[in-house]
């Protein structure tokens, strides 16, 4: 006798038929749709999507304006700033030498104004040595070859103002560097920004420390050639670079049919 083939019965969602695989699925497969009112987004970065303010698309304009145009070396030397090692160093130094606040000055003073009432020959000790800021005093520094050590911010706005002050520094052999950011300088002076800061003496304790750094920044700026030779600027964007290239490659294969005919 046959055997008896018994049939399995096969459970299907509601409403679904049985078909391959999902045949023994109890949950019918339903794809996201992510369109306008549909499912919620993934998590991905949305920074492309984001409507900036336009203070911040200028700011981003700018900064590739300022990559594209070629800058000569007068302009382009202000990007060649100090490393990280260095700056910190310097800040470090300068720091002590900060500008007195008006409350200190004001009590500096009168203590020596009542000094000299006591004792009409009264000793009123010397003028406290601090750092000197902004561009018309250093300028006048650094020409009577008073100025033993400039550092200059490198974005400052306009930067043609500034322009010359390096060229006079390299004349006068007076010690320069470029450092990153007119803040850093204008917080040592109290300030918000500072265009350029400079030393015209340092304590007996701090020598070293500002012999090491004027050696090296006579080397890396005032005596270095290239700097006033070097052309900045002219980076282009990835697709103009495969565009330039593409174009590069047929001119070689013309230029290679050329030399075969």
């Amino acid at each position: 006798m046959p055997k008896k083939v018994t049939k399995k019965k096969v459970v299907t969602s509601a409403g679904g038929k049985s078909s391959g695989g999902d045949s023994k699925s109890l949950f019918k497969k339903s794809p996201r749709n992510f369109r306008i009112g549909g499912d919620i987004q993934p998590k991905r970065n949305l920074t492309r999507f984001v409507k900036w303010p336009k203070y911040v698309r200028i700011q981003r304009q700018k900064r590739i304006l300022f990559m594209r145009l070629k800058s000569p070396p007068v302009l382009n030397q202000f990007s060649q700033t100090i490393e990280k090692s260095q700056a910190s160093r310097l800040l470090k130094l300068l720091g002590k030498y900060s500008p007195e606040h008006r409350a200190d000055k004001k009590k500096r003073l009168q203590s020596e104004a009542e000094s000299k009432n006591k004792n009409a020959a009264g000793h009123v000790g010397p003028k406290p040595n601090h750092l000197k800021y902004g561009l018309n005093h250093i300028t006048n520094l650094v020409e009577e070859g008073k100025a033993k050590l400039v550092c200059i911010a490198h974005d400052v706005d306009p930067l043609e103002m500034m322009a010359f002050l390096p060229a006079l520094c390299r004349k006068k052999e007076v010690p320069f560097c470029f450092v990153k950011g007119k803040a850093r300088l204008g917080k040592l002076c109290h300030m918000k920004t500072a265009t350029c800061v400079a030393l015209t003496d340092v304590a007996k304790e701090d020598l070293k420390d500002f012999d090491d750094l004027k050696r090296a920044f006579m080397t890396q700026f005032n005596e270095n050639t290239s700097l006033r030779r070097t052309w900045g600027g002219g980076i282009m964007g990835i697709k103009n670079q495969h565009m330039m290239a593409k174009r590069e490659k047929l001119r070689e294969i013309e230029m290679a049919k050329k030399a075969n005919m």
